[in-house]
Parts: C-alpha cells; structure tokens; sequence
C-alpha cells in the first residue's frame, strides 16, 4: 500500500464506520443513551388521549400528615375500599404490599382476656360479646380480608426474585397465587425455540393468605428499569419456573374487560392478546408503555387519599372508573424518570401502562427495524467512504444536513404517527462524527498554513489577547500580546494588563511584565517605580488566604524591618486558624491596645464577580446580627470593614476551644459541666430570641468553651435572621442538617424553637458521644429527623439522670409548640436537674 494511504479519507472513514457497527452490535451505553433521548423525545412528541376509565388515589404528604405515619392500620385501606364499592368503581388495583400479618398491640392483650375469661367459667354475656367485639375491631387484617371479599373487585400486588432458577423451588405458590397463572401460552408461527418472558426464581411479597385468597386477581408489580434509572417497559408476563404469571397492569385491563386468566394469551417471542386486543411486546413480552403527556396538569386525575376517604371527593366520583391506590409521598414510593417526567410515582407510572393496553397506544418495534437500521448504516457509510471527500465543504454541509435531518424525520415520523420505534441514532451519530472528523481533517491538512498565518498576525493576536483579558484570563492574554509588535498602543495594553495582574495581587505576572515593556522601553510612564514595588511584592507572605497558596488580601512583607501589616485600624499579629469562610487572625488595635481575633474573607478572588454581593451580604450580617446583642455568654463584635477585596471581622479574642472535641464517646465531659454549658448556652439563645435574633446554626463547633472558667460564648452568628425584619423569608434551609429541627429542614419559617431543638441534639451528643439521628443519606437522616423518635439517651449510657432524658425529650419533640417555649425555661429546667444530680 502507497505510503499516505492509512491517512487516505476514505480509509478514516471505513474505520469509523467499523468502529460504530461494533459498537452498535456490542450496544455500548452511549450508543443506547442516544437511542433512549431520541425515544423520550419521540414519545413527547407523539399525542394521544389517556384512557378515561383510570382514576387514582395518592397517598400523598396530606394524606400522611392527616392519617398518621406510614404504614396506616389495614382498617383505613378497608374503608377506602369499601367506600369504593358503595360508589361502584369497576376495579380496584391496591398497590399496597400485604405480605405480613398486621398485628395491633392491644389484640394480644384481648386474646389474653378472652383466655381468662374462658377459664374462669363464671360467664358473663356482656363481657364476653365486649371482648369480641374489641377483638374484631383490633384485627386489622380480617377487615381489610372482609372488605375485599365483598368487593369482588380488587387487584393486589407481588413480587418476583428475577433470575434464572437452578434447582426447585422452596416451597408451592399459594393457591390464591396460582389461579392467576395463565395457561394459554403457545409460540409464534414458526420458531421452534421462541424468547422467555424474564425469569423469576423465588416469589418475595405475596399476600398473606387471609387477604390474598379475596382479592379478585394478584398480578406481579416487578418494575424493570433502563441503566438510565428510566422506567419506559412493561414486563407483561413472567416466568415462574413452568408458570407464566401477568402483571397488575395486564389484571387490571382484564378485570375492566370481564376477563380473566383464563381470557389471557401468551404468543411466546410476539405478543400477549388480551380478549379481542392484541399487545405487541418485545421478544421477552415486555410491552413500550405510551406515556401520555398532560401539560401542566397530571395526564389522570389524582385525588388524594384523605380527601376520598374523608368524603371531601365522593366515591361516586369512581363508578365505572378503574381506580389505583398508590403511594406518592416522599419518603414511601420510589419515583422513576419517564419519558414525560423526571420522577413519576409507580401509581402514576402504572396508569399510563394501563391505559396503553386498554387504547392499544404501545410502541412496538416492527420486524423489520434490525433491517433498517442496516440499511440506515450501509447508505451512511457509503456517503462518508465514496461521497463525502470529493465534495466541496458547503456542498458537504448541506448533503450531511439533508441526510440527518430524513434520519431523524423517519424516527419522529414512525414514533408519531405509526407508533412504531425505529433505532436510528447510531447512523444519526455516525452521520455527524463523521462529517466532523472528515472535516476537521481537511481543514489541518489543507489550510492550516494559511490558517496559522492568519492566527499569528498583528490584528489577530490583538483581538484575541483583549478577549482573554475580559475573560480574566490574564495568562493568555500576555501570551497573545507578546505575538504583537511593540508600539505605544500594545505597550498601553500591556501597561493594563499589569494593572489587572496586581488587583489581583499576582506581583511577579505583573512584574513580568513591567519588565517585558523595560526592555523595549524602560522610561514607559512609571514602569521603572512599579518594577520595584513588584519585586518587593514577590517576596511575600499572602494574608486572607483560605490555603497556602494564590494571591488573596492584604500583604506581610517578609523581612526586617517591614511594619507589620494593617487591616482597618487592626494591626495583624499572627494567623489563628482557618473559619467557615476564610481565614481568622490574631490582631490589635494600636489605639487602645485591645487584643482581637479578626475573621477575613477574600471575595474577588475566592467568588465570581455575580457570587460577590451575596457573599458579602452574608458575612457582613454575622457583624450586623451579633453587634446588636450585648450578652456575656456571646460574642462581642468591635468592627467591620472591607480593604480592597478582603471583608472583614473584628470581634472579641476568645480563649479555651469549641465543644466539638467533647462529643467523642471517649472525651465525654462529667454531666454537671456539660449541664453548665448548656445553661448558659440556652440563657443566651433566650437573650438572643429576646432580642428577635434566631441563630439557625447551633452546633458543638459554633461554641466556645474555656475550661478554666467555665465561660461559654455563643459564636457565629452567620446566618442568623431577625425576625422582626420585612427580610424575613421561608424555604431557605440554611444550618447544619445533623442539628437542624424538622421544620428548618422542610424550609418552613423559623422562630427561637428551632435553636432550642438544636441545642437539645447538641446536649445529647455531649452526654452520649452520639448524634440522635444518624443515617447513610441526606434524604434519610432529613426523614428521620422529621418523622422518627430519637433513642433514649439512658439506653445509650445508663448512669445519666431521668430528669435530663426528660428535658431532651421535650427539646427534640417534633412539633414546635411542644418544645421549650423561651431558652429560659430550658436552662431553669437544666438547673433543677443539676441540682437533683449534685445531692
């Protein structure tokens, strides 16, 4: 082969057109992630009208917070299923899982009386019908299993373990289980060894047999997700060993239907007929659920739980109606991506498959797609291999276009129209790769000396460095400079560059290029007096640095006889250490010789230009907010100022450390000095609260403690609100998540309670080494502060007093106005217990 031929565009080409092919055979996730966008797009565009049939039921945060805590006794799901019947609904589909007995607490207390007074043989009629009665109203499952006998109508969920089984299985299906298998299952006209649906090994959440043997059907609710996390299948059928089991959505079409299992049949590799329709699938029968698109509005009508069950929506509402129960509220359903949602509840997500089978609106994939896409592939390559390099590069770009866009005009056309899905995107993708690198080629190879003698010029490189500068890209606009002749204009702009260099405190760019001009023309304005000042900058210390290194703040010369340096009228002795937003400095006011601890926060160089003023704001407010308080057990704010881009803090220099070393189990402070601490700490929020000032941050790391004197200050007041002013807001969730109350974490408006929750978790953890609640994610541990009792302090160290159990118990009450109302009352609670524990 003549040398230049692997580098020949038509080679280039057929390995590109290789590689995609096998990448395509291979389904490589990027690949399939193209083909999933363009199916999402497809069903978005497509436009068909939901069934009207389907109505549901959310259990939703209202229905959660008027009806208790998750899970709801079985009477509630009894009587909602009995309201439905009353108001003739067609079917019931109950997503619930019952796969274990309920048992209330007081029926075991009932057995054991009903036991006595059968043995004690003296018979008392009215006793004995009373505790009957007591009994069947604690059952909850035998009236919820009474109610679904009645109802004849309900459809109930399972589970399946999906895997390939490799023995027997442990044990029998339930007989409830196993009538809804179907029996009708035969093979597509000639394959000899057709597809399976999925396979399961092991059934995981039947219900229990009291309520299973009344539900009308059970069908498996075994969700099958993309690697994307979307929902967009529906695994009609599984395989249960040599059983094929329907999902709740092919039972719920049925029953709506007057059909049943035995109505049911299975076209193994095909299809699945339902009756007189016939549900195109998958080879595995997993059917292209069509989502409909509502707008703004939900595409069904959800009502909420409570509001069905209460009567505020009559059950009349559902005659006729296929109606779905199913959990929407965090915290309870798993929501999943759809095609017309980024997170969809399993209900809602249920009746868009429902409605598919009912109007027949699934996609299917025709059997000539595979096909397709060949051909798609081949008249692709061919365009890139034979057509393509001999075109001119506008003739090329409108060829390409043409070809991409009857590419994507066929996929849209046939998911709009025809419902059919069509995978095109890999000829799509291999169209514009393609044309990009063919391109690209020809553009290094043939041009790039034109084109590079074009970069390098004067006006070019002029341009260019004044656009970088802007971008505050400073380095490349030097570069792009020195490309340009010197004359008094570039000397201008290099003389302002250097100007920005040292705003941004970079001396040694600047002093680069102070002297880059010198050597061209030394007497250039002040350059001569600004290259001594930049050498003398370069051998710095950097103040206001939140790391070791980049410039930030003011500057401490290194050397003898350099005055130490100034911020405001502080003078800076030393570095303290590292605060939540910059660095802490030891310093001293000359005048009057007081000793202070000065915060700092570089802005320009730590935030972009639109973070600033917000920033700033914030810091600024720690100074506004703790200057109006005047308390000993609080910090005391001198000043505040700004010099250049550095904010700063002038506040009272305190001793000792914060109490965040005392949380750990092994570092436990004795309970009289923790109940000392927390005294005063609360005595402060009272003052503070007094004063309409709610600190919102209270945590071991934002109190001061100095063992020696047993003095406490209360610090950081960052992003503290005073309440009383017209800035107040809700929804902002600001605060430490571990120590937050339930309603700072759902974004609800605040008051001196939410500080008095905090200090109650903060009290807690210096007891017991422990937070009160710990989990593995935000989501979760923002759950169970809002939602789960904390433990007992006492079972976590059994030698602390009930007294201080109980003043933790009321500090972290979930709701507000069962806490301490003032922090006094908390300390004076804390004072009397200290008291009990001293004696």
């Amino acid at each position: 082969m003549k040398k230049g031929t692997w580098t020949a565009d038509w080679v280039v080409a057929l390995g590109l057109c290789l590689v995609f092919g096998a990448a395509a055979w291979l389904r490589l996730d990027t690949l399939e992630g193209l083909e999933r966008l363009a199916y999402d797009l497809g069903v978005r565009g497509a436009q068909r009208t939901p069934s009207e049939r389907i109505a549901v039921i959310a259990i939703d945060d209202q229905s959660i917070d008027n009806l208790g805590r998750w899970p709801w006794p079985r009477n509630i799901h009894a009587e909602m299923i009995d309201n439905l019947r009353a108001g003739g609904a067609k079917v019931v589909g109950n997503l619930i899982f019952y796969s274990e007995p309920q048992i209330d607490p007081g029926l075991a207390y009932i057995d054991k009386l009903r036991d006595i007074y059968a043995a004690a043989g003296v018979r008392i009629p009215a006793l004995g019908r009373q505790l009957e009665e007591a009994r069947k109203a604690l059952n909850t499952d035998a009236i919820l299993a009474e109610s679904l006998r009645k109802a004849r109508n309900v459809v109930l969920p399972m589970t399946f373990e999906i895997g390939e089984p490799q023995g027997n299985p442990d044990a029998p299906l339930p007989e409830f289980v196993v009538r809804n298998a179907i029996e009708d299952v035969i093979r597509a006209d000639g394959e000899t060894s057709p597809a399976q649906p999925p396979p399961a090994r092991a059934a995981r959440t039947p219900p229990i047999t009291d309520i299973g043997r009344h539900a009308l059907a059970i069908g498996h609710l075994t969700q099958f997700l993309d690697v994307d996390g979307g929902s967009r299948k529906e695994a009609l059928v599984l395989r249960y060993y040599d059983q094929y089991f329907p999902s709740v959505a092919l039972q719920l079409a049925a029953v709506s239907l007057n059909l049943g299992p035995s109505d049911i049949q299975v076209i193994l590799g095909k299809a699945v007929r339902l009756g007189g329709l016939t549900i195109g699938t998958d080879p595995f029968l997993q059917m292209n659920t069509f989502f409909y698109s509502g707008g703004d509005a939900p595409a069904f009508p959800v009502d909420s739980f409570y509001d069905v069950y209460s009567g505020r929506i009559p059950a009349e509402k559902f005659r006729d109606k296929i109606v779905l129960i199913g959990a929407s509220a965090a915290g309870i359903g798993n929501a999943s991506k759809t095609p017309v949602a980024a997170a969809m509840a399993p209900v809602e997500t249920l009746a868009h498959t429902v409605s598919s089978i009912l109007n027949e609106d699934f996609f299917v994939v025709p059997e000539w797609s595979g096909y397709a896409q060949l051909g798609a592939w081949l008249l692709i390559s061919l365009y890139l291999i034979a057509l393509l390099p001999r075109l001119r590069a506008g003739t090329a770009v409108g060829v390409t276009a043409g070809l991409l866009v009857a590419i994507l005009a066929a996929h849209f056309a046939l998911m709009t129209t025809r419902a059919m899905w069509v995978q095109l995107m890999m000829p799509a993708a291999l169209l514009v790769v393609g044309h990009a690198l063919l391109t690209t080629k020809r553009f290094l190879v043939t041009e790039r000396g034109k084109l590079a003698s074009d970069a390098e010029s004067a006006e070019s490189n002029r341009m260019l460095g004044l656009a970088f500068q802007g971008q505050g890209q400073l380095d490349m606009a030097f570069e792009k400079f020195r490309k340009c002749p010197l004359d008094d204009s570039i000397m201008d702009l290099l003389y302002n560059l250097a100007l920005d260099y040292e705003r941004k405190r970079q001396f040694n760019k600047a002093g680069a290029v102070y002297r880059y001009m010198a050597d061209h023309n030394p007497k250039f304005r002040d350059i001569a007096k600004r290259i001594s000042r930049s050498q003398a900058m370069e051998d710095t210390v950097l103040l206001g640095s939140a790391g070791s290194t980049g410039p930030t703040g003011t500057l401490l010369l290194a050397g003898e006889g350099v005055q130490k340096p100034m911020l405001g009228r502080y003078q800076v002795e030393k570095e303290l250490g590292k605060g939540a937003m910059g660095v802490v400095y030891l310093g001293r006011d000359p005048k009057i010789n007081r000793v202070v601890a000065i915060k700092t926060m570089a802005l320009s160089q730590n935030f972009e230009d639109d973070e600033v003023d917000e920033v700033k704001e914030r810091f600024f407010r720690e100074a506004e907010t703790a200057g109006r308080l005047n308390h000993p057990n609080i910090v005391t704010i001198f000043d505040a100022g700004e010099e250049h881009d550095l904010a700063y803090i002038a506040m009272e220099f305190l001793k000792g450390q914060d109490l965040t070393n005392y949380t750990k189990s092994d570092r436990l402070l004795p309970v009289d000095k923790v109940l000392k601490i927390v005294i005063q700490a609360a005595e402060a929020l009272d003052y503070a609260h007094g004063e309409n000032v709610v600190h919102r941050d209270i945590k071991p790391a934002n109190i001061m403690y100095e063992a020696d004197s047993e003095s406490v200050k209360l610090t950081d007041f960052g992003i503290a609100r005073i309440t009383d002013s017209s800035r107040t807001k809700t929804g902002m969730v600001l605060g430490t998540p571990s120590y937050m109350s339930p309603e700072q974490l759902s974004g609800r408006k605040v008051d001196g309670r939410s500080d008095l929750f905090s200090l109650g978790v903060m009290l807690f953890q210096l007891c017991t080494g422990q937070l009160p609640f710990k989990a593995d994610s935000m989501a979760s541990l923002m759950y169970k502060i809002a939602n789960d009792a904390h433990p007992s302090p006492v079972s976590l160290r059994p030698d602390l007093p009930p007294c201080l159990a109980s003043i933790i118990d009321k500090a972290l009450a979930k709701p507000a106005n069962e806490r301490y109302s003032r922090g006094a009352e908390m300390a004076r609670n804390l004072r009397a217990c200290g008291e009990l524990v001293a004696a």
